[in-house]
This record gives structure tokens, sequence and C-alpha cells, in this order.
């Protein structure tokens, strides 16, 4: 029977969400190729809500577990995965996540004698198979990983430990496959694992080796661990950035030195001391944060693993201890305490390990309980003393501030994040001048997201808008600042304001803005977002035109038809919040199909500060042929990312499209009363010769007030200008008065004042655009429902 082929699935997903890199097993897997997902988010991929995701793999080093995935043409998989934390040198973490495809059927179990051998062995066994690939693990392997077996099965070594440990591992395993010689690995593959690993290779009656069996030791009891530690022995418990790495630290500082064994259970959500005196006696879920051992060959049963919930007794000494808010001391021998110990999984250890004395130290710092530390010592060395507990205390006090510490700064990122998102835009709007594409890339730092954005907006005459802006600082002070001068842009867009002198309004509101947190708060850094930087382009696509302004914003890059890659010279400007100086604007032809690329220096500075490595970066990427504007952001983010960024990073493609002069009429109007009768008709003729028929009424209408109304109120030159663009259609009647109309409430008897509004009610959008010299008055409707 022909085996089956087995491969493995892996990608990597920085701490916001985002996929950073995508293997050919998972392109097999799920159907996507590497373009369409890298740099978005994961969650697009899971087939249930992706905040349940998150929360349970918040706090944790590593998870394993079954995920609902969707493949590419819509069918939900049920997949076991495995994923690991990382954290590099440099301090950039990020998640490795794999999964066996395919997985070969388990191999049939030996005679009972062979069986029990392999699984009652005091040493960590595991067998790979020929393509290196874990088939077997006995049970002390699975505690010293604290993975299940299944959970294993199908992967390589490293993708079970990352680490150059098991890469070493790896090649000796190959080398023992393809020598037939047993190997040796001097590195220590984990904490629960001595140095060094035999790998021998498993023959069948032929001689030929079918597999490769990895004995590792069991770590030795170092003598010197029976010592009592000092409080000096321990400085960096509680010190890491994650809850679960604090608590991991406070068991390694602890284990063998104070304590044979420890277990750290955290509540998911910390009870402060009002919660405490007036809960209800009853059981209390804890979660299991870590659990350490001393290995001496009895037990191999260890029950609840490190991350999974555990439900506690209203009698058992978690519960007990959390009540009593103080240090409890327990004898195993208790009946009591024997029952719990028998019958709760979540206490399996206690009888594995078969400690014989129980020390219970609540986890609180400030007032608040964050969960229970749970010591214990076997037969053979000396009961806890009031020592151990004086020790117990300080080493759980430093834990219970990282956890704390751990818990605050994941808070107050989730919130910042939420407030981030949700003020950037989750659509691009419907229009017809631009193919967008856009990538956001949070920071990576601690001191949390940035202020970067970047929006879309549809301006009247077919026009629209693109934004790109940096503001100063990380944070909610800076993602709230965003969203204000958004807001703002979003205001003045709308109103028509040319680039520069939109510019000109959001620099005085940056003004404004620092001036009333400053009042508040002297002390306030970058207030009110002082030194922001924006870049605001407008393109006309009957034009085929686009104007753009900067202040203080890295110029924008332009990809000509044929390939060619150039900035735009387009004047920098002060950035935002200096006051005082001007802004400049540019105007540039860009044929149809060029590229016009916005971006935050956060792209630039991902390069390590090495500005022109990251522009000739930029520009390769840039210059390579792509199928789509999303693998155009791929292209870039790929070749300018080494690691995760240390700010944020906005990129915005837009492919240009254009009008052409079939779409658009125009003509000059007489300036008197008898026009507006010949502009009906040359609207009729041409509503006719596009196959508008049905809109001819309304724009009849709409086309005979706005005319009267320059006839009467403006001034010669008077142009009429129709645009037909996908399913709109808009009017615009130009005049050189720059005298602004406005919609009034016309009494009953009046005989006019109702144009405005009628043209208000049969348009789905109007409004006024002025020009240097004139104004356009401009209606558009929708021919989606005609």
């Amino acid at each position: 029977m022909e085996r089956q082929s087995t491969y493995t699935a892996t990608a990597t997903i920085d701490e916001q969400g985002i996929l950073t890199s995508w293997s050919e097993g998972a392109e097999r897997l799920l159907g996507y190729d590497s373009p369409a997902v890298v740099g978005r988010p994961a969650t697009a991929l899971l087939a249930a809500d992706g905040s349940a995701a998150r929360r349970i793999v918040a706090g944790r080093d590593r998870w394993n577990g079954t995920v609902p995935l969707l493949h590419r043409d819509g069918r939900r998989l049920e997949l076991g995965v495995l994923a690991h934390r990382r954290t590099s040198d440099t301090g950039v973490t990020d998640w490795l996540v794999v999964s066996a495809v395919t997985a070969r059927a388990q191999p049939p179990r030996g005679e009972p004698l062979e069986e029990w051998t392999f699984l009652q062995s005091p040493f960590p066994l595991a067998i790979f198979d020929a393509d290196l690939r874990l088939v077997r693990a006995n049970r002390r392997m699975e505690h010293a990983l604290a993975l299940p077996e299944a959970a294993m099965r199908g992967l390589r070594l490293p993708h079970i430990v990352p680490g150059a440990a098991s890469e070493e591992a790896d090649r000796s395993m190959r080398l023992a496959l393809e020598s037939g010689r047993p190997q040796e690995a001097r590195a220590r593959l984990g904490p629960q694992l001595g140095r060094g690993a035999v790998l021998t290779p498993l023959k069948d009656a032929g001689g030929q080796v079918r597999a490769v069996c990895l004995s590792a030791e069991a770590p030795a009891e170092d003598s010197a661990g029976r010592r009592r530690p000092s409080a000096e022995s321990g400085p960096h418990v509680g010190t890491a950035a994650d809850q679960a790495r604090a608590a991991q630290e406070l068991s390694e500082v602890t284990v063998p030195r104070l304590a044979d064994v420890i277990a750290v259970d955290l509540l998911d959500s910390p009870r402060e001391a009002d919660d405490e005196r007036s809960a209800r006696p009853g059981p209390v879920v804890l979660r299991r944060a870590a659990l350490r051992t001393i290995p001496d060959g009895e037990g191999s049963a260890y029950g609840t693993g490190v991350g999974e919930a555990i439900v506690c007794p209203v009698d058992s000494p978690p519960v007990q201890c959390l009540t009593a808010g103080r240090p409890l001391l327990y004898d195993t021998t208790d009946p009591l305490l024997a029952e719990w110990a028998t019958v709760d999984p979540g206490a399996a250890w206690l009888r594995a390990s078969g400690a014989r004395s129980l020390l219970a130290v609540p986890l609180l710092v400030q007032g608040s309980t964050l969960g229970v530390a749970l010591f214990g010592r076997r037969p053979g060395r000396e009961r806890f003393g009031p020592e151990d507990l004086r020790l117990a205390q300080e080493f759980t006090a430093r834990a219970a501030a990282g956890i704390r510490q751990a818990r605050g700064y994941a808070r107050a990122r989730t919130t910042t994040m939420a407030l981030q998102q949700s003020l950037l835009p989750h659509t691009l709007p419907d229009q017809a001048a631009l193919e967008i594409a856009t990538r956001y890339l949070p920071a990576a730092t601690r001191a949390g997201v940035g202020g970067d954005w970047f929006d879309v907006i549809r301006l009247s005459g077919a026009r629209v808008a693109l934004i790109v802006g940096d503001v100063v600082g990380h944070g909610i002070r800076a993602s709230a600042t965003m969203g204000r001068l958004r807001t703002a842009v979003r205001t003045l867009a709308d109103v028509d304001l040319p680039a520069d002198e939109l510019l000109t309004h959001l620099d005085d509101l940056v003004l404004r803005l620092a001036a009333d947190e400053g009042s508040s708060d002297p002390a306030a850094e970058t207030a009110g977002g002082i030194g922001t930087t924006c870049l605001y382009a407008v393109y006309d696509p009957v034009a085929r035109r686009c104007t753009l302004a900067r202040a203080g914003h890295p110029p924008p890059a332009v990809v000509s038809p044929d390939g060619a890659v150039s900035f735009l010279d387009v004047p920098a400007g002060p950035p935002l919040g200096l006051g005082g100086l001007p802004f400049e604007a540019i105007e540039t032809d860009l044929p149809e199909g060029s590229l016009l690329v916005l971006y935050t220096d956060g792209l630039l500075e991902a390069r390590e500060h090495d500005i022109d490595e990251a522009l000739d970066k930029m520009f390769a990427a840039l210059g390579r042929p792509a199928k789509s504007l999303d693998a155009v952001c791929d292209h870039v983010i790929t070749a300018l990312l080494t690691h995760r960024p240390d700010d944020d990073i906005a990129l915005l493609v837009a492919r240009t499209r254009g009008l052409h002069e079939d779409r658009v009429a125009s003509w000059e109007l007489a300036n008197e009363p008898t026009a507006v009768a010949g502009a009906r008709r040359l609207v009729d003729d041409q509503l006719f010769t596009w196959g508008l028929a049905e809109a001819v009424f309304t724009t009849e209408l709409m086309v005979s007030e706005l005319v009267t109304n320059a006839i009467r109120y403006g001034r010669p030159p008077i142009r009429l200008r129709l645009i037909h663009q996908d399913s709109t259609l808009i009017c615009e009647v130009y005049d050189s008065s720059g005298t602004t109309p406005h919609m009034r409430r016309a009494r009953i008897f009046d005989e006019g004042g109702r144009g405005l509004l009628l043209v208000a009610q049969l348009a789905d959008r109007w409004g006024t655009r002025h020009d240097r010299i004139g104004k356009t008055v401009w209606a558009e409707q929708s021919l989606a429902e005609r």
C-alpha cells in the first residue's frame, strides 16, 4: 500500500495579527498564494470569530488545537495547528504557526512488553519517520515538551521546538538515516530536557533504516539546588513583558531551589479586595500559566497543561488560599487534600510528583489578586519553614508585579489598536477614477501603535482625493489626534478646497489643538500633533491631471505606464503645527495606467535607517511586473521589511484611469434667459446619444435651475458640462462669479427660491466648487436604480 505524502504548512503572524510569511505547504492547504495573504489580517482566513482566537492565545507562548479555516474555494477545513510565540535577539516578536497536512496513519502498536517499555521509559522518547516527521512520543516526551503526541504527530522537530538546537538535532537525524549509525546532538532541546540527545536509526529485518528514535536525557537534579536561595537570586522575576513569561520565570527561579514542583494558576480577570469580600463561596476558574517539576522517574501523568482552564472546588487549596488572601501550608496526607489530588485533573501534577508538603501563596499586587502559586516538596526534603514562606512571598510578589504590568500593557495596546482601527477606513469608496490597494502595518514597539493614516475621498467632477498622514508619537494620544485630523480633512475636502489651502486650514487646526492641550497639560509632549506630516493629492480623470501638496511628508513615487519609477517633485512644505509658513501645490499630468504611490516614513525606516538602500529596494519592487495592485503592495512590503516595523507603516497604491472624451460633453452658453431652453435641448440630445433616455426629465429640471441661477446671479462666461461615469451622471454649471449659492426655504406665496431645493431633492449629491476665478455648481445622480 502506497503511503500518503505528508507536508507541513507554515505561516508567521506578527503581534498585530498580520500575516508576514506563507509557505508552499500553506498554499497547497488553503489555495491562496503568498501575495494574496501576506500583509493581510490572519483572521480573514478563519471560519469563525477572530476575536475569540485572539483571546485564546493572549498571554501564551504556545498553543495547539483545532482551528476552522476557509479554503479559497469556500470550503471550511477543521485543521490541527501548533503555534509558537517567538522573540528574536532584537526583541521582535511573532508567531510561527505550523500544521502537518495529510499525516500518515499512526503505526500499529507493538507487543505489550515493547509498548510498556516505550511508554514507561524514564527517558523522553520520540520516533521520527524517514521524512523526519514525528510518529510516536512517549509520555515523558509529552510532559517534557508540554504537548500531546497528537499535536506533534506529522511535524518535524524544528516545528515542534523552534530553535538552533532542534535544527542541529534535525540534521543529526538525517545523518543517522543516511549512515545507519547512531548520532548525538549536544544542545538542549527544551528546559525540561537534559543537555544532549541520542539519535538511533531503527532498522527492519532486512537492515534498511525505516525511522529514527530520539532519546533525550532527563535533566540531572542539581545537588546545589537543595540549598535555600536568597531573594537576590531572582531579580528578573516578573520583569517580562508578557504575563505567561513572568509566571514561567517564577517557576524557573524557585524550582528546584525552593521547591521540587510548582504550578502557577491565574485568574482571567484580577479580583479586587472588595470583590473578594462580596463574592459568594463557590468553584473558581483558573488558567494554568506555568508548571515545572524535577523529573525523577516517578509518575508520568501531569494532568492539566499550560494554557488550559481549571475548575477548582470550593474546598480546594487554590480557592481557600484566594479566599483567605494569605499563604496556606498543607500536608498531602490530609484526607481532603489527598481526595482533591486524586479526583481533580488540575491537581494531577501534585499526585504524580509525589509531593508531601504543599505551600499555596496568592499572587497579590496593589490590592488585587491575580492568581495563586502552589509549591510542593517531596519526601526526603524538609518541610516548608518560615524562611521558605518569606522567600515564596517575595518571589510571588515580584511575579505578580510583572504579570500586572504585562496585563496593563496588553490592555492599553488592545485599546489603542481598537481605537486606531475604528478610525481608519474599513472600506474604500466606490469610484471609477482610480484602482486602489492599501496596506497598514502597526508598530511592534512597546510604545504602542502610532497615528499613521490614509484615506480616499470622492470629490465632485469624478475626481478623487488621496491622503496619507503621520501623527507624531504613539499610543492613545496619537490615535486620537489622527482621528481628529482625518475628520477635519474629510470636512475640508467636502467643500472642495484646493490642496494648499486645505493644508493651511489643517495647520491652523493643529495649532489650536496644541494650544488647548498645552493649557491643560503643559508637560504634554507633541501636544495636539505638532510635527505631523501629511500628503494631499487630487486626481482628475477627465483632464488626467493630479494636484498635490505636502506638509513635511515624504514625496510620492510614480510608475509610468512604461515601468519607469520616479519621485514627484512636490515642494516639501513645513510639518503641520508650525504656523505662518505657506504650502505650495503642483499639478502634473498622469497618463492613464500610471501608478501613484503614497506612504509614510516608517516604510523607509524599516531598512535600519539606510534611506538610500530603502529607496533602491522600493524602486526595484515598484518596477517588478505584478498581476494586481495587491501584488505591488506585497512586493514593496516584502522588499523593505527585514523585521517587524518600529514605526507604523501606511502604503497606498493607485492606478489611474482616464475618462474618455466620448463620456464628457461641454458647452459655453450665452448670458441671456433664452439660453436655458437651448441648454435643455443640448442635454436631451446628449443623453439620447449615451442611451440615457430615462434620465432626461430629471436632468432637464436640474440643468434648468442651475443655468437659470448662473445667468441671474453669476457672471459670464457660463459653461455647462455633463460627465457620464459608469452608473453616475454629473451636471456642472460654471460662471466667473465667486458668490456661493445658498438653499433657502421659500414662503408659500414666493415665486422663486425653490431652485436649489429642487436640485437637492433630485440629486444624490450637490455642491459648489470654487476655482481660482469663479465657481462651479454641480449635481450628481445615480443611474443604477434607473
